[in-house]
């Protein structure tokens, strides 16, 4: 006879593997889905948003709850997950998640016209339904709590708007005056000669290899805006090319490789529970930041990364190892958050943390995002914005209703530099093992201290486990300001 343990975690497998399905979805949309498909596909998202919603509000799973009894300690976090995620979703009416569901499919499509286009105007009543849909969800979930909160929570349990503003208010600072006085200083070797996307995407699948990517389990595609979908035994992602910068395509995909390792390496007795996936945004964008930086574009790794692009490319316009590291470290004046470099990719966050909170707060009309969004960025940056594609439309996040996803960004790197002080004293061989292309060492480490456990412990608890202390911007400024003070001389 079965217990309600098991019963209840029969009904959330199912439900597990259909969300997986309705990740599919979306992942075919962003890489071989027909533009003639939208509003079909926008259908098929309400429907799978129906679907999911009544199944996470079934009432058996109150019961279930109120009966069940862990077996052991993931059995009581997968009863913590269910319990947290059946009494925000029952705060929900199935209409406004199926609604929601459709008018982000759609206002995707018109976000990358509208993109492509240049016309903002086009996008913004997308922009406002979209909007309008998330703050009455909101609303439903927070009852008199702050609104952002709850939807800050859909990616980062447990952190709240007034906790992220402070530290990010002790990161700005110390990073704008990093940054003041780096372009003071002159400017980094720069690539030149002919990168074939062929050779590019060749030597972005040797890297993902190399970071440990299982492609039995997995696949790279291309995509607008790169990006890691799934989980388990089924983790694909994508990446891009620019003609002129292959550092995009490279650096894209060890990046999504660092997300889709997460998945990847969680225990597999976990498959198909709520256990099973990432913890939360900030925790995945850690390991996402830290395959990217603090070891993909470190001073050993990108010695044996000259090689291979000589070897892939030829003259590339850069005769030593050093330069190179230089060169793939620049920092520079630019427009994109993506494209940023480690010193001002916080900034850019910051600048879209603090919009969407007066977005959703009401203190920032919609038609005066634009104005809003230009202003910042000449403060925060020094320069003027020159079309929207490099201003307030370039992420796709706001079109797909993820308000409360950007400020995880740099609490992932956060919490990436507090896990880089621990890997180093961890492994003394890091610098030798990645001047040979080999990241095992690190991988490894990341692997058993953070992606095995899934959601098995709260983000702040994992962090602090695995650092050894209580996350904190310290160890990433000082990183930061080591790092790039050496390149620059400083």
């Amino acid at each position: 006879m079965t217990t309600a343990y098991d019963d209840l975690m029969a009904f959330q497998r199912e439900t597990e593997a259909l969300s997986q399905v309705a990740g599919r979805l979306g992942w075919d949309q962003e890489t071989m889905m027909p533009d003639g498909a939208v509003d079909q596909r926008a259908e098929e998202h309400g429907a799978m948003a129906s679907v999911l919603h009544a199944r996470r509000i079934d009432p058996r799973i109150g019961a279930w709850l109120e009966a069940a009894q862990a077996p052991d300690a993931t059995g009581a976090a997968n009863l913590r997950l269910i319990r947290r995620s059946y009494d925000r979703t029952a705060k929900v009416p199935g209409q406004l998640a199926a609604a929601l569901a459709r008018e982000t499919s759609r206002a995707h499509r018109i976000w990358a016209q509208a993109r492509a286009d240049e016309d903002v105007a086009a996008f913004l009543p997308a922009l406002s339904r979209v909007l309008d849909l998330r703050r009455e969800e909101a609303a439903c979930i927070a009852g008199n709590a702050d609104p952002y909160d709850a939807l800050l929570d859909d990616y980062e349990p447990g952190a709240t708007g007034a906790q992220l503003s402070a530290m990010f208010g002790a990161l700005r600072p110390r990073l704008a005056a990093l940054r003041a006085a780096i372009l003071d200083r002159p400017a980094a070797p720069k690539l030149s000669g002919d990168f074939p996307e062929a050779g590019q995407l060749a030597l972005s699948r040797e890297l993902a290899l190399a970071f440990g990517y299982d492609m039995t389990l997995g696949r790279i595609d291309k995509a607008v805006h790169p990006f890691s979908s799934g989980s388990g035994l089924d983790v694909r992602i994508t990446t891009r090319t620019a003609a002129d910068d292959p550092f995009n395509c490279f650096y894209s995909t060890v990046h999504e490789v660092g997300h889709a390792c997460y998945e990847q390496g969680i225990d597999r007795t976990h498959l198909l529970t709520p256990v099973g996936g990432g913890v939360s945004m900030g925790v995945h964008e850690s390991q996402s930041r830290i395959y990217e930086n603090q070891l993909g574009r470190s001073e050993a790794f990108t010695g044996w990364l000259y090689g291979r692009m000589r070897d892939t490319f030829g003259d590339i316009g850069i005769t030593n190892p050093a330069d190179f590291y230089a060169c793939v470290n620049s920092v520079g004046s630019g427009f994109i958050r993506t494209e940023a470099d480690e010193v001002q990719y916080n900034l850019h966050v910051l600048l879209r943390f603090d919009l969407e909170r007066a977005l959703v707060s009401g203190d920032l009309a919609v038609t005066d995002l634009e104005a809003a969004w230009n202003d910042r960025f000449m403060a925060d940056f020094g320069f003027a914005v020159d079309k929207p594609s490099n201003g307030v439309l370039q992420d796709v996040h706001w079109s797909e209703g993820l308000f409360g996803y950007f400020p995880t960004y740099t609490l992932g790197n956060v919490y990436a530099g507090c896990l880089y002080q621990a890997l180093r004293a961890a492994v003394p061989t890091l610098d030798d093992d990645l001047a040979r292309g080999d990241t095992s060492g690190a991988t490894g480490w990341l692997r058993s201290n953070v992606q095995q456990f899934g959601g098995l412990f709260a983000p702040v608890d994992l962090i602090t486990r695995a650092a050894g202390q209580a996350p904190s911007e310290a160890p990433l400024l000082a990183y930061l300001e080591q790092k790039f003070g050496g390149i620059y001389g400083l």
